[in-house]
Parts: structure tokens; C-alpha cells; sequence
């Protein structure tokens, strides 16, 4: 179980700032504006780099950091095995049966002379 409150990430992530391409000028390609987090105790890892701004690329690699852990720190609750009921098996054998009913009525029968 991992916290994933803002003090727990900045001192459980290692923060790197990497060189961001694509769309944003030379502002964007000449400086390191993109944010690479790594959170040491589970070994995830995100990328922020959509924005110009080295804060705000820091803000959402925060929040995506905080989502991932939660779904790691998710457990699935184990499903307890049921049976159907008695008239749930009988509401469906029922069902099959009438849906057989109304596709035999479209088959063709020959004509009897």
C-alpha cells in the first residue's frame, strides 16, 4: 500500500526534467521542460511533456503518479462462487424454449397433397 498524497509522492518520487519535443516552438525543444517521475518504492514510472510550462508538467505528472498508485494499491475483492437459483434456471430454460419455438415456425414445411 502506497500513499498517494501530494508530501508522500515528492518524497517517494525521483523527478527528472527531459528535453520535450513536438508542437510548442523553440521554447519547448530547447529546454528541458518535460517531467519524467519514478516513484523508487514501486518502481512506476510517468511522463508528463503535453505542456510548455515545466510546472505545469510537473503538476500532471503528480496527479497521473497519484492515479496509477491508486489502481496498484487496489485489491480486488475475491468473487464468491454462486449457483443459480431454481427459477432463474427455470425463467431461462423457458426462454430458450420459446425462442426455439419461434424459429422452427420459420422453417419450411412442403406442402402436403
Amino acid at each position: 500500500m502506497h500513499p498517494t498524497d501530494r508530501a508522500s509522492l515528492e518524497r517517494d518520487c525521483a523527478v527528472q526534467y527531459v528535453r520535450a519535443g513536438g508542437p510548442g516552438g523553440q521554447h519547448r525543444n530547447k529546454r528541458e521542460t518535460g517531467i519524467r517521475l519514478t516513484h523508487r518504492p514501486s518502481g512506476l514510472v510517468v511522463r508528463a511533456t503535453e505542456r510548455r510550462e515545466r510546472s505545469q508538467n510537473l503538476e500532471l505528472a503528480f496527479e497521473r503518479m497519484a492515479r496509477k498508485l491508486e489502481g496498484a494499491n487496489h485489491i480486488e475483492e475475491p468473487r464468491r462462487p454462486t449457483r443459480a437459483t431454481r427459477a432463474s434456471r427455470r425463467r431461462r430454460l423457458e426462454a430458450k424454449r420459446r425462442l426455439g419455438e419461434r424459429k422452427a415456425g420459420r422453417r419450411w414445411k412442403p406442402e402436403l397433397e
